[in-house]
């Protein structure tokens, strides 16, 4: 009997050394291929999602995206943050949109602030940034970056990319300029500090990124500052892709006692949550991408 016990015991210490072991290779030696290979499982199966959800389609929802400019207020933030610094007349559109996305994403990191900012425009948040907390979310990234985009004559909307789970609390708020040399929209994240582009370099729009994400086609992710794990930010990204909200009306103040109406694109037949009464719901996806009208 005691023989027993100690061939079950000696048994039983071989199988706690295999498990140690084990463990001890997932963590420390095969660690970024267990990463790897639960992030392409996740996103698999978010993309899974995305496919499931069908096409988008055609709807005749009145709505009109229009993009005001002010410009005493662009004046005023263009000496506040003194923009002729940073962008260069000469250069085309991308190339300043992204040097204003760098001057966001390298002064005021990512956080979820503790105390609400009372004034979210431009100078408030950067004011917020100086005086109060250090850092803010994507959401207010987006409002600061849209404000110093729009004072250079810059076209964009900040879009808010959620998820199908309505159980799932995050989403991201990127910015989405327009780009008059290549007449398209392009992506820039200055939270994250990042865009996506094609294989050919070429800056893609969020609608370009979902069809691309459906279609299992390749992109690149190329970063604003330092680095990031492209198949982890792809994956997010798969994730956020599933319906859209912004503003029907850009310009300055945006949040700032606004009572303005959002527009929701959204596959047929899904409902989204979380969204106020005066939400405009679409499913035709060429009238929320369409080209921006003349600036008022």
């Amino acid at each position: 009997m005691k023989k027993l016990f100690k061939i079950a015991g000696i048994a039983l210490l071989s199988l706690i050394g295999l498990l140690l072991a084990i463990f001890l290779l997932a963590r420390f030696v095969f660690r970024e291929q267990a990463i790897d290979y639960l992030t392409g499982l996740e996103k698999q199966q978010r993309v899974e999602l995305l496919r499931a959800a069908g096409p988008y389609a055609a709807d005749t929802v009145q709505y009109r995206f229009t993009y005001k400019q002010d410009t005493v207020r662009a004046r005023e933030i263009r000496e506040y943050f003194r923009l002729d610094t940073l962008v260069n007349p000469a250069a085309t559109t991308w190339d300043n949109a992204r040097a204003l996305a760098q001057f966001v994403a390298r002064n005021i990191p990512h956080a979820n602030q503790k105390v609400h900012p009372e004034t979210r425009n431009a100078i408030g948040l950067w004011e917020y940034t100086r005086t109060v907390e250090p850092a803010f979310n994507c959401r207010l990234h987006s409002i600061l970056l849209h404000e110093l985009l729009l004072s250079q004559g810059i076209v964009n909307r900040f879009v808010t990319c959620l998820p199908a789970d309505s159980l799932d609390r995050d989403c991201h708020v990127v910015n989405l300029v327009w780009l008059p040399e290549c007449e398209k929209w392009a992506m820039i994240d200055s939270d994250m500090q990042s865009y996506v582009a094609s294989p050919e370099g070429e800056a893609l729009s969020l609608e370009e990124m979902r069809q691309r994400t459906v279609a299992g086609e390749p992109m690149a992710v190329h970063r604003l500052l330092g680095t990031r794990d492209p198949e982890n930010y792809l994956s997010y990204w798969a994730k956020n892709l599933y319906w859209f909200t912004c503003w029907e009306q850009t310009g300055y103040d945006k949040e700032v006692g606004y009572e303005g109406r959002a527009i929701a694109l959204l596959p047929p037949g899904f409902e989204g949550f979380s969204l106020n009464e005066s939400t405009v719901r679409t499913s035709d996806a060429d009238r929320f991408w369409a080209a921006p009208q003349p600036a008022e």
